[in-house]
C-alpha cells in the first residue's frame, strides 16, 4: 500500500478497538504510513496488522487505568489517540430500556474515551503536540428505534470532544470527532445475517433493506478503509488546523444544514 508523506512516520498511534472493523482498518493504514501502531481490545486481532496489541477491558474504570499504565511503559505517551472502541447494548423498546443498559452503553461509548483521554492527553499537552480522534456514529444525529442509550452516549461523546478541543486547542492538541453511517464492518455483517435468517431472506436483499431504510444517496454501505482515510487524513498534518469539528463518512445519508 502506498501513501503519500503525510506526517504520520514515526508517530506513536493507540487504537481502541482496533481488532476488528473500523480500528482493524485504520491501524493497517497508519502502519502503511510509518507509524508505530498499538492496538487495544478484548480479543488480539486475527491477522498481522504491523501493529502491537494489548488486551485491554475498556468498559471498565480499572480496565481503561491498566491500559493507559502499559501504554506509557511502552511507548512514553501516544502522538495520536484513536478512541475507537464502542458497543451496543442490543436493541430494546426506548421506555423499557434498564439502567443497566443505559449504564452499559455510557460505560462503552463515552467513558471509555473520557478515561483513556485523561490519562494520555496531559502527556500531549506537555509536548505541546498531538491529536485525538473519536470514532462517533451517525446515531448520535440519526437515532435509530430501538438503540436509544447508543445514540445518546454517542451525542454525549460529540459534545464532549467539541469541549475538550477547546481546552486544549492553546497547548497545540486538536480533538476531532469522525462520524461513520453504514460501513460493512464483520460485525455489521454479522448481524445483517442474523437478522436476514430470522426474516428468512438473503443477506444482500437485507443490506440493501438498510440502505433504502436509511436512504443511503451513494446506494451502498461503506467499507471500513472510508473511515480509516478520513481518520489517517484527520491526524495528519495536512489537517493541522482542523479541530472541534465532527466529520461525517456516511455517504450522504445525512444532509448538509
Amino acid at each position: 500500500m502506498t501513501v503519500p508523506d503525510e506526517g504520520l512516520s514515526g508517530l506513536r498511534v493507540l487504537i481502541t478497538g482496533g481488532s476488528r472493523g473500523l480500528g482493524r482498518a485504520t491501524a493497517r493504514r497508519f502502519a502503511a504510513a510509518g507509524a508505530t501502531v498499538l492496538t487495544a481490545s478484548r480479543s488480539e486481532p486475527e491477522e498481522d496488522l504491523r501493529a502491537g496489541f494489548v488486551p485491554a477491558d475498556l468498559a471498565t474504570e480499572r480496565g481503561v487505568a491498566e491500559l493507559g499504565r502499559r501504554v506509557v511503559d511502552r511507548m512514553g505517551g501516544v502522538d495520536v489517540l484513536v478512541d475507537n472502541a464502542g458497543a451496543t447494548s442490543g436493541p430494546a423498546p426506548t421506555l423499557e430500556r434498564s439502567d443497566e443498559a443505559w449504564r452499559a452503553d455510557l460505560e462503552m461509548n463515552l467513558l471509555s474515551a473520557v478515561r483513556l483521554d485523561r490519562i494520555l492527553v496531559p502527556g500531549m499537552v506537555e509536548r505541546g503536540s498531538g491529536v485525538v480522534v473519536h470514532v462517533s456514529s451517525i446515531a448520535s444525529r440519526l437515532p435509530q428505534r430501538g438503540d436509544v442509550s447508543y445514540a445518546a452516549a454517542k451525542a454525549a461523546l460529540n459534545a464532549y470532544s467539541r469541549e475538550l478541543a477547546t481546552e486544549v486547542g492553546e497547548h497545540g492538541v486538536r480533538v476531532v470527532c469522525v462520524l461513520p453511517g453504514f460501513v460493512a464492518t464483520e460485525g455489521a455483517v454479522e448481524h445483517l445475517r442474523h437478522v436476514a435468517e430470522q426474516e428468512g431472506v438473503g443477506v444482500d436483499e437485507m443490506r440493501q433493506r438498510i440502505v433504502d431504510r436509511l436512504n443511503v444517496p451513494m446506494g451502498r454501505p461503506g467499507d471500513p478503509e472510508d473511515v480509516a482515510e478520513m481518520i489517517a487524513f484527520l491526524a495528519s498534518r495536512r489537517a493541522k488546523w482542523l479541530t472541534g469539528a465532527e466529520f461525517r463518512v456516511d455517504g450522504g445519508i445525512i444532509p448538509v444544514v
